[in-house]
C-alpha cells in the first residue's frame, strides 16, 4: 500500500477546522500551521475564516491529505466529497464508530475509501506526526524532535504518554502514528513502509493484531534490517480487560 500522500502531502485540508479553542478541529489546524512545510487549508461551512485563513465549504481541489474532525454521522458525506476531489489519503480523527458498536458506519466509510482509492487512517485516532516535514496532523499538543524512531499505537493515550516522555527526555522520533480502529491501515502496512523509508528503529504498542500470521511474517522480514520493539498489552488479567475494552480490540497472549 503506497502511503506517500499520508506522510508526505503537499496540501492538507482540515475538515472541521474550528476557531474555538479546545475543539479538536482547532487543535489540529493550529498544530499544522506551526511547522508543516506544505499548504494547510481550513474547511468549515460555518466559518468565514480560521486563524485568518479563508475557510472553504468543501474540500479544495488538488488536496493530497484530508484530516477529518467532524461528527461521525457526517463522515460518510465528507468521504464522498474526497472521492469526487480525488483526494488520495484521509485521517479520520472522529470517534463514534466500531469502538462504540457502530460497525455499519465504519464499514460504509471503509467502502467509500476503497471505491475511491483513498488511503484511510482511523477512524478514532489521535492523528499522525512526521517530523521530516514538520507535520503534526494530530491534536497532540507536543511535537517531538527529529530522530530515527517510528512509533505506532492503537491507543491514542499511549501515544500522548510517549510524546510527553520524548519531549521531556529530548528523544527524537521520525513518525508517530495513532492507528485507532484500523479500518484500513494497520500495523502490517506501517511495517512495510518503515523498513524502506530510513526508519532506524520501530516501537509499537499493540492491543490486538487482526492477522497474527501475516504480522509475524512481515515483522520477521522487517527486523532483518530494522529492529522492532513491541509492547503487547493484555498479557495479564487486568491488561487483557483494559485492552479488550479499548477500541473494540481483543488482545491475545
Amino acid at each position: 500500500m503506497a502511503l506517500e500522500k499520508l506522510f508526505q502531502p503537499s496540501k492538507i485540508a482540515v475538515i472541521g477546522a474550528s476557531r474555538q479553542e479546545g475543539k479538536t478541529g482547532h487543535e489540529v489546524f493550529d498544530n499544522l500551521l506551526h511547522d508543516f512545510e506544505g499548504k494547510v487549508l481550513p474547511v468549515n461551512p460555518n466559518a468565514d475564516e480560521v486563524h485568518g485563513i479563508e475557510a472553504a465549504d468543501k474540500t479544495p481541489e488538488n488536496t493530497d491529505l484530508a484530516v477529518i474532525a467532524v461528527p461521525s454521522k457526517i463522515v460518510t458525506d465528507v468521504m464522498k466529497d474526497l472521492g469526487e476531489k480525488n483526494v488520495e489519503a484521509a485521517i479520520v480523527i472522529s470517534a463514534g464508530f466500531s469502538e462504540t458498536g457502530n460497525e455499519k458506519l465504519e464499514d460504509r466509510v471503509l467502502q467509500i475509501a476503497e471505491e475511491n482509492g483513498i488511503k484511510l487512517l482511523g477512524p478514532n485516532v489521535l492523528g499522525l506526526i512526521n517530523t521530516e516535514n514538520g507535520m503534526n496532523a494530530s491534536f497532540a499538543s507536543k511535537m517531538p524532535g527529529e530522530g530515527g524512531i517510528s512509533f505506532m499505537s492503537q491507543s491514542g493515550a499511549f501515544c500522548t504518554a510517549i510524546l510527553d516522555y520524548a519531549k521531556a527526555e529530548n528523544i527524537g522520533f521520525r513518525n508517530f502514528v495513532s492507528l485507532g480502529n484500523k479500518a484500513m491501515i494497520d500495523e502490517i502496512d506501517l511495517l512495510k513502509k518503515w523498513r524502506e523509508d530510513g526508519t532506524e528503529a520501530i516501537l509499537s504498542y499493540t492491543e490486538g493484531i487482526d492477522d497474527g500470521r501475516e504480522f509475524l511474517e512481515e515483522a520477521e522480514h522487517t527486523s532483518r534490517e530494522t529492529p522492532i520493539i513491541m509492547v503487547k498489552s493484555g498479557r495479564t488479567e487486568q491488561g487483557g480487560t483494559a485492552a479488550s475494552s479499548h477500541t473494540g480490540s481483543i488482545a491475545g497472549s
